[in-house]
């Protein structure tokens, strides 16, 4: 960070860092009462006369983060009159903002708590060096080295690799119809689910070198219980979680469906139909854009003041456009194109493996559907030529004209 000045700021600046001078230091020493204490890290940034000084503490591998130790840098910052604490981990909270280990409140009334995942730090350093650029080329070299340690399966920095001990015993729960709201586990199991979504994000962001993130609703970015009682909740009545993701340009955000009573993903985007032109000629519309999709893409319609909608594969809808039109008197207003993947059931990764299944279905999903689609637009309206007007000899000659002479009161009409 110290060496790297454009990927340090990157880090830093969203914390309230001013974008000065740099420093970092490691293991510096404090006292706490009559203890001892060796933050991982510290790190200073100085411009002018504003300073911005966090601790860091560092878990590398399974090791998780304790609520002591870093209660423990809480105080420590408070009595020197430090900003913020900041925490590195494997843990990935559910959404931007969130940190993954709980603390007393009360100890951040003056020092914020901040959290990077290995999987965030990663990403940064692959878009900052690839998309953003570095200037300096030693420095450039530096921060690609950094990439390397850091994706080696020997660093400690592991990618989202488990649903959970809970796991498997809710997932028959779900089977079997017996799951209840309050069984032990289910919270466990949503939670980490929602971390699944957020570790997606950041490794789909890293591949089209953007940020994408969880679509959340204010409510639930201010108050993350509510969340995780929907997920608890769709999970018992439905068997179902749900989320949704937001990439930058795309049509809608991806809707990501793990129904673990069908043991499938589905994964969708949704689309506003053209306002204009028949229903058949909408539906064309759409096909065009998924010319190179597979064959076996669900793709539906939804007509105006309507409750249900037309559905088929895209395959046969390329040979029958009305297969999608239930209704040829009522406008066609939306589209939602969904691909259907086989769901994995194991809690870890690998083959047959719950995690990989739904990276590969919400890959796979916008590779072949979402990055194809684009919103519909209306065409200007086009200036018409003298030319192109035409005007009917067989009326009166006080009938309106469509001719551009006909505007002038003065300009008399000659028809031979």
């Amino acid at each position: 960070m110290a060496s790297v000045r454009e990927f340090g700021r990157t880090l830093v600046g969203p914390l309230g860092a001013p974008a000065g001078h740099l420093e970092t230091f490691i293991e510096v020493p404090f006292m706490l009462g009559e203890k001892r204490v060796f933050p991982d890290g510290l790190i200073r940034s100085r411009r002018g006369s504003k300073s911005w000084t966090a601790l860091v503490e560092v878990k590398t591998g399974t090791n998780q983060l304790a609520s002591e130790q870093l209660e423990n840098y809480l105080d420590v910052a408070r009595e020197h009159g430090f900003q913020a604490v900041i925490s590195i981990s494997n843990e990935i909270p559910p959404a931007p903002g969130l940190h993954p280990t709980t603390v007393d409140r009360r100890k951040l009334r003056k020092v914020e708590l901040h959290h990077w995942s290995w999987t965030e730090v990663v990403t940064q350093a692959v878009m900052q060096k690839e998309f953003r650029g570095v200037a300096d080329p030693d420095q450039a070299w530096i921060l690609g080295e950094l990439i390397r340690y850091l994706e080696h399966p020997r660093s400690g920095a592991l990618s989202f690799e488990d649903m959970g001990g809970s796991w498997v015993g809710v997932r028959e729960a779900v089977a079997s119809g017996t799951l209840r709201a309050n069984d032990k586990g289910v919270s466990d199991v949503a939670a980490r689910f929602d971390a699944l979504i957020r570790f997606a994000c950041l490794q789909l962001g890293r591949r089209l070198g953007t940020e994408v993130t969880p679509a959340l609703s204010r409510q639930e970015v201010a108050d993350p219980g509510l969340r995780n009682a929907a997920l608890v909740g769709a999970l018992v009545s439905d068997g179902v979680m749900r989320a949704s993701i937001r990439i930058p340009n795309a049509v809608s955000p991806l809707l990501v469906e793990a129904d673990l009573r069908g043991s499938r993903v589905i994964c969708s985007f949704d689309i506003d139909a053209p306002k204009e032109g028949r229903a058949t000629t909408r539906v064309n519309w759409l096909i065009r854009q998924l010319k190179d999709s597979p064959d076996s893409v669900r793709v539906e319609s939804f007509a105006a003041r309507s409750r249900t909608g037309s559905a088929e594969l895209l395959r046969v809808v390329r040979e029958t456009p009305a297969k999608l039109i239930s209704d040829p008197s009522k406008e066609i207003k939306s589209f939602r194109v969904a691909q259907i993947h086989p769901m994995g059931a194991k809690r870890g990764t690998g083959r047959g493996a719950f995690v990989d299944s739904v990276l590969a279905a919400i890959d796979g999903t916008y590779g072949d559907v979402g990055q194809r689609l684009k919103s519909w637009s209306a065409a200007p309206p086009r200036l018409r030529s003298t030319d192109e007007v035409e005007v009917d000899t067989t009326v009166e000659a006080d009938l309106p004209s469509a001719a551009f002479s006909s505007q002038d009161e003065d300009i008399a009409i000659s028809v031979e």
